[in-house]
This record gives C-alpha cells, structure tokens and sequence, in this order.
C-alpha cells in the first residue's frame, strides 16, 4: 500500500496517539539495542558473553509468549500493554543505573534482559487486538501498514541516535532515553477506554487454554510448516544482528557510531522490503517470496563475512534487512490466514516461539562459534544453514497466503439440542456417535474423507476419536469421539470454518440413508455396587 494512502490513518485520534506512542517507543528500543550491545562490551569483549546476554531474553520472550496469548484473550489488551511498558521501562531505567555506577555483571544483563523478554513476549498477542480498537475498519489496513513503516523506520533512525548517544555520553545515558519513551505509551495506554468484552461462552481455564492452541496448531498441516521455516530461518538469519557488534569492532574497525550506521543500514533495507511487499504478493507466491528472501539473506550473511570496507557491509546489510522482513513478515501473514479468529492469537504466540526460538538459539550458536573459530566462519555456516530453510521449502512449501476461508461456518453460535437427560455445561464425558450407511463401492472415498474428519474434530478438541463398522450390516459405520463435557462439546461444533464444509458435505453425499447421518449423543456414568442383605433379612435371593 502506498504510503500517502496510509497518511489517512492519522485522521483518527486515537489511531493517531497509538502511532505516535508506539513510534517513541520504537525509536527508544533502537536506542537501547546500541546501548546494551556497548554495555556488554564494557564488562567483557568475549562474543559469547554478548550472544548470551541477547538471547536471554529471546529466550525468555519464547517461553513465555504461548501463555501470553491466553492472558491477552482474557484480561483487557490495554491494561496488558500498560503493565509490558511499566517493566520495561523499569529494566532500562535499573540497567542504566547498574552500568554509570560500574556494578553491572553479565549475570545481571542476563537476568535484566530476561525480564523484558517475558515482557516483551506479552506485547505482539496483546497489540495485535488492540489495534482494531483505535481505527474504523475501512482504515484497517492503512493502519497497519502505517505502523509496519513506522516500526521499519525506527530501525534506521533508533540506532543512529543511540550510537551517537553512546559515543557522546555513554551507554548508560542511551538506557535513560528508553526508559523516559515509555512515558508517552503510558500516557495514552492510561486514557484508552476499552468498551467491555462480550462473550458468548465462558473462558476456558489457562491449561486448557493453552493446550487448545498447541492441539490446533499440531493438527494443521499448513500453520506447521510455516513454524519450521521460520525456526530454521531465525537460526540462521539470527548470525548478522547477534555478531553486528563484533563485525563493526573487529572486521569494519569502528565503534559505537559505526555499529549504528550499520544497524541504520540494516534498518533501510527492512523499509525497502516492507514497501515492496505488496507488490511483490501481487507478483510472486507466497513460497516464491520467503525462498528469495532466504537466498539474499544468506548473500548478505556471506558478504559481510568477506567485506572489510563499511560501504561494501554497510551494502550487504541493506540486502539482509530486505530479507529479513519479506521473510518473517510472510511467515506472520501466513499464520494470520491460517488460524481462525478464536485461536489467533495462540497462533501467532506459536510462531513467535519457532521464530524467536530459532533467533535465540542462533544468537548463542554464532558466537559461540565466532570465539571458538573465526566471525568471518560463523557468519559464512549461518548462511548455508538460511540455505537448507530454503532447499527444506522444495517439500514442505507455504500455503499461498488467503486461500482458506476461516470464517465461522455457522452465521449465529450453534447452540446444542435438547436432551431429556437433564445436562449442564458441566456434565460429562460426552459420547458423541454418528452412523453411515456406506455402498462397498465407495468405502475407499468415505475413508479418505473421514482421514480429515479425524484430523479436524481432533484440532477441534475431540478425543479418543474412532471408526467402527459394524460386524452384522457392513453398510453401517460409526464414528466415535468424546469430548470431557457438555461445554466442550458445544466449542467443538462452533470451532468449524467455512475451509471445513467440503469434508462433511461429501461425507453427507456418500451416505446412502433415507434421512442424514444419525447423530447419538451419550455421557458416561460409573456403575456402583449393588446393597448385599445381611444374612438375617427376611427377603430371600433367587439366584
């Protein structure tokens, strides 16, 4: 979308102080990535040390996100955000302490970097549902795509300002910048009403919860494969922002104001490629554009490993930037359009666990390597290992982004039939039986077809699901599931999308009843043991 379009975002007030809010505050995380990086260094020039401190807390951010995403669904989303900005804010302004007074450790960086990762895994469930709040829907997407360059931009513009920050007044100064931009996200975060949230059910408890979220994203294939590629992906593509630091120091000769002008560079590449996303989705497949972003992220890894010269670096940095967007920006929109709206956000938390999992793991790996070998090494196997996310693509490719409807596929919430056993939403389990009359000649269709049944009432929350033929009328088959209660039972069936109708369509086509397929609907209960008379009761026992 062009950017002018997207101006028109910022007629709306709320929208507009979101924006604003959110821009400070990405331009004080661009600052406080220079100053932490510096920090590190001032306590030890090891590249591990500064691996480990960067991945404490992506590693935290990756823990915490899934039950993050459940607290997001249930607690309002701004007061969510507000508590995300009060400890981060707090770790900056203590880090910054720790390190004008000289007393700051890497086990202390460690520890403060893990805290604002738990924080941080909080902010993307929480600011995806907030946003909608603050703009009408036509503007929807012009927000968004507002936002993406604003938080693009602030990757150019942050880390310029905090290198010249730290080369002019310290790190610690660049730490109180960050910690004072929190006080206008606070300021609009406090004055947000949020009108109150309805709900048609009750909220499931968090274990529940999260189990819900993992069950739906193991049972679907598309929202799988797309947490494989991008783990993979931020394995390798981790390498050039964790060893920036060491490569600006040691292969560029510079310092702090280096560093920042090739994070600035990085940053241009990242707008480069968010403008021309759109564009590119009109031209190419989705898989197309993640296998080209990969190759030139693994082009750019290998020519910062041979460039010695800061416009040769700073020119690779602008292709990784570009491939590091249009990388994980369709990996996002791949889940997005993979997830229906009930399990979004646990989704989404998902993925940031793949992803940042993957950017964790590669953050400690690459300098791990980079001290047990060379930088130039390290940074030279991370791109091969960006490769092999790109060959692993030739079996298991995206999903082109849209294809599914995941609409819900009942207009109103289906409500269960009456029962004359009493029941509540608590009652359970429940049996749930469907019989089939199958003609022999088409039992091979009807297994196929029940082999998706399986795998969406399963995704769904069915358990313990079957398929039985009867020994007596080979015509007849049962499929069999129960879910732990009423209430269940009652999710499961309104969790079906429009994307699910074909399967029990063609499963009502196949059947050769004169009416549908007949549905029985069972709870479980315990037998108990009959009284036995003592020996002196009158009545007598015919056995």
């Amino acid at each position: 979308m062009r950017l002018r379009r997207a101006v028109g975002a910022l007629a709306e007030r709320n929208f507009r102080y979101l924006f604003a809010s959110s821009t400070i505050s990405g331009l004080g995380d661009g600052i406080s990535v220079v100053a932490l990086v510096f920090a590190v260094l001032q306590v030890s020039d090891s590249a591990i040390a500064l691996g480990l401190v960067l991945a404490a807390g992506q590693v935290a951010d990756a823990a915490i996100v899934l039950a993050a995403g459940v607290w997001a669904d249930r607690l309002p989303r701004h007061i969510v955000l507000i508590a995300v900005a009060l400890v981060q804010g707090t770790v900056q302004a203590i880090t910054g302490s720790l390190v004008i007074s000289g007393s700051a450790t890497i086990w202390m960086l460690v520890v403060l970097q893990g805290i604002y990762g738990l924080a941080e895994g909080f902010y993307l469930p929480a600011s995806t549902g907030l946003i909608p709040a603050t703009i009408s829907a036509p503007r929807l997407q012009q927000a968004n795509a507002l936002l993406g360059l604003s938080r693009n931009g602030t990757r150019i513009v942050g880390p310029a300002i905090g290198g010249a920050i730290v080369a002019a007044a310290g790190a610690a100064a660049a730490f109180g910048v960050n910690a004072a931009s929190y006080i206008a996200l606070l300021f609009v975060l406090a004055r947000w009403k949020r009108p109150p949230r309805t709900s048609a059910l009750p909220n499931e408890t968090l274990g529940i919860a999260m189990a819900a979220g993992l069950r739906y994203v193991a049972m679907s294939p598309h929202i799988r494969t797309v947490l494989l590629r991008a783990a993979v992906f931020g394995l390798g593509a981790s390498s050039i922002l964790a060893l920036l630091p060491v490569v600006a120091k040691h292969l560029v000769s510079g310092g702090p104001l280096t560093y920042g002008l090739l994070l600035g560079a990085f940053g241009v590449g990242a707008v480069t490629g968010a403008l021309g996303a759109a564009r590119l989705r009109d031209l190419l497949s989705t898989e197309a554009i993640v296998r080209w972003a990969g190759c030139i992220m693994a082009l750019a890894a290998a020519l910062v490993a041979v460039s010695t010269f800061m416009v040769a670096t700073m020119a690779a940095l602008l292709l990784a930037g570009a491939g590091w967007v249009l990388s994980l920006s369709t990996f996002n929109v791949s889940v997005q359009l993979s997830a229906p709206r009930w399990v979004v956000a646990r989704a989404l938390a998902l993925y940031q666990m793949a992803a940042f999992g993957g950017l964790a793991a590669g953050s400690w790996l690459w300098g791990e390597l980079a001290a047990d070998l060379t930088i130039e090494a390290s940074l030279l196997i991370s791109a091969g290992v960006v490769l092999i996310g790109v060959v692993i693509g030739r079996w298991a490719p995206l999903s082109q982004a849209g294809e599914l409807n995941l609409d819900p596929l009942r207009s109103q919430m289906w409500n269960a039939p009456s029962t004359s056993v009493p029941v509540d939403e608590r009652t359970g389990p429940v049996v749930i039986t469907v019989e089939y009359l199958i003609d022999e000649s088409d039992v091979d269709e009807f297994l196929g077809a029940m082999n998706e049944r399986r795998r969406m009432r399963r995704r769904d929350g069915a358990r313990n699901w079957r398929l039985l033929r009867d020994l007596s009328d080979p015509r007849l088959w049962i499929e069999r599931y129960e879910t732990p209660t009423w209430l269940d039972y009652i999710r499961l069936n309104n969790r079906a999308t429009q994307d699910d109708a074909a399967v029990p369509t063609r499963l009502r086509e196949l059947h050769r009843g004169t009416e549908g397929p007949r549905v029985r609907r069972r709870i479980e209960r315990q037998t108990t043991s009959p009284a036995i008379p003592h020996a002196d009761d009158d009545a007598t026992t015919d056995l």
